[in-house]
């Protein structure tokens, strides 16, 4: 990766590199960007995984061991809550003031807020007051995430070299599997180098303070990234411009212009509920309805994190070569006719096949999200591409990522396996639409301001 970098232009290819940008620049901002990025995942993967096995008995004591279990898995979904509004205020935020500051609040944010959990004193200890607290600490991950996200993936696209852009923009993006298999690594190492005691007494803790050391790397690159070069040239232009009595939020203008708005909803739509089907709702499905061992599926599910990391990388070069739109809708319609044949290998009963069916899907799915960072970049003008960008990313993890594990349990329950399949088909097929029918964005110049 070093050579790409040392490649990266220093203003001669005008615009989008802001002049003064230099390759070490560059990599401070990309390793600052997926430092987040990892951390982000890192802390959702551990939240899920714990959440399943000591948090709900430890802060959500009840006589049924299943409504302890449902009430800390219920406070996982507080932070996707939390992630709009934190998406509209950082977002309005970033455009006004910049991104660089919105990157180094929202890292803290999330990594104190992380680590704190890993100290906070059980129900045993404090009673209903510690209940509060871990409420309390998910929500404030969640809001730091819905400004976290953007401005990583904002700052690598307007500093990358154009024409590569949308290989740049995977990086942040391929953030998730990374710290997927992160988190279950550490899981495992804990799990094997402590008793079941030791482990629900403080090893669960120690999962949650790793995030200290990610925390003080990441501020310490975040702190030295410079300024976006585009939001910097942005500024130089409006400066020259008469002072307006009141400029509207970038939200707002975000908004007044829906369509690309809809455009992003509707692509993020299918690809948010195809990654939950793939790596969370798999784990219940095939250890419920199928004689499958926890252990074998959560395998395969990390090691599908790994084909996802590569898919998204590769998906995001690729869309530098043919485009973003054929880059995207051809995974698009694999993930479409793979729905049935992913559940059809799952009722083989046998290990193998369904790592075939969960790494497939897990690699098409990163094929699809890779040049989806750099596209929903390029969709928004700079006025207000940190707000619009954050409606799309976070406005679909609410009614898109957040309910699609309990959409397709409730479905299965009451219509059967081919309800999911359904429902996979036809959300994937609404985004196959949304990027069908947007315009072909790769090239676009970030420099421009206003829409």
């Amino acid at each position: 990766m070093a050579s790409a970098v040392d490649s990266f232009p220093t203003g001669a290819d005008g615009g989008s590199t802001g002049g003064g940008t230099t390759p070490r620049m560059f990599r401070r901002v990309l390793t600052g960007s997926m430092a987040g990025a990892v951390l982000e995942w890192y802390d959702f993967a551990i939240y899920g995984v714990l959440a399943a096995t000591v948090l709900g008995p430890l802060f959500f004591p009840n006589d049924n061991g299943v409504t302890s279990l449902l009430l800390a898995l219920a406070t996982q979904g507080l932070g996707f809550v939390a992630r709009p509004l934190g998406g509209i205020v950082f977002g309005h935020l970033g455009d006004r003031f910049g991104r660089k500051p919105m990157l180094v609040v929202t890292f803290l944010m999330l990594g104190t807020a992380t680590a704190a959990i890993g100290l906070l004193p059980t129900y045993h200890d404090i009673g209903i007051t510690a209940t509060v607290l871990l409420v309390l600490l998910r929500l404030i991950q969640g809001f730091a995430l819905g400004g976290e996200f953007g401005a990583a993936v904002l700052l690598v696209s307007e500093y990358g070299e154009p024409k590569r852009r949308g290989f740049w923009a995977s990086w942040p993006q391929a953030g998730a599997p990374a710290g997927t298999v992160l988190a279950t690594t550490v899981i495992t190492v804990l799990s094997m180098s402590t008793t079941d005691a030791a482990f629900e007494s403080w090893g669960w803790r120690v999962a949650f303070l790793l995030a200290v050391p990610l925390l003080v790397i990441g501020f310490w690159v975040r702190r030295g990234v410079e300024e976006s070069p585009v939001f910097r040239k942005a500024q130089a232009q409006r400066a020259e411009k008469p002072v307006k009595k009141q400029e509207k939020s970038s939200i707002v203008l975000a908004l007044r212009r829906p369509r690309q708005v809809l455009h992003g909803l509707g692509q993020r739509l299918g690809e948010n509920i195809a990654f939950y089907i793939y790596t969370t709702f798999v784990i219940a499905y095939a250890t419920t309805y199928f004689d499958f061992d926890r252990g074998d599926v959560t395998l395969a599910v990390t090691f599908a994190s790994v084909f996802q990391f590569i898919g998204m990388i590769s998906g995001g070069a690729w869309s530098d070569r043919v485009g973003r739109k054929t880059a995207m809708l051809v995974p698009t319609g694999v993930l479409i006719a793979w729905a049935p044949v992913f559940f059809w290998l799952v009722h083989f009963e046998s290990v193998p096949m369904l790592w075939l069916g969960v790494c497939v899907g897990a690699f098409f799915h990163g094929m699809l999200a890779g040049p989806e960072a750099a596209w929903i970049t390029e969709l928004f003008p700079t006025r207000y591409r940190y707000g619009g960008s954050s409606l799309v990313y976070q406005g679909s993890s609410i009614f898109a990522g957040a309910p699609a594990p309990f959409i397709a349990v409730w479905l299965i329950e009451n219509y059967g396996v081919g309800s999911v399949i359904a429902y996979l088909v036809i959300t994937m097929a609404i985004t196959f639409v949304a990027v069908a029918t947007s315009r072909e964005s790769r090239g676009v110049d970030l420099d421009k301001v206003e829409g």
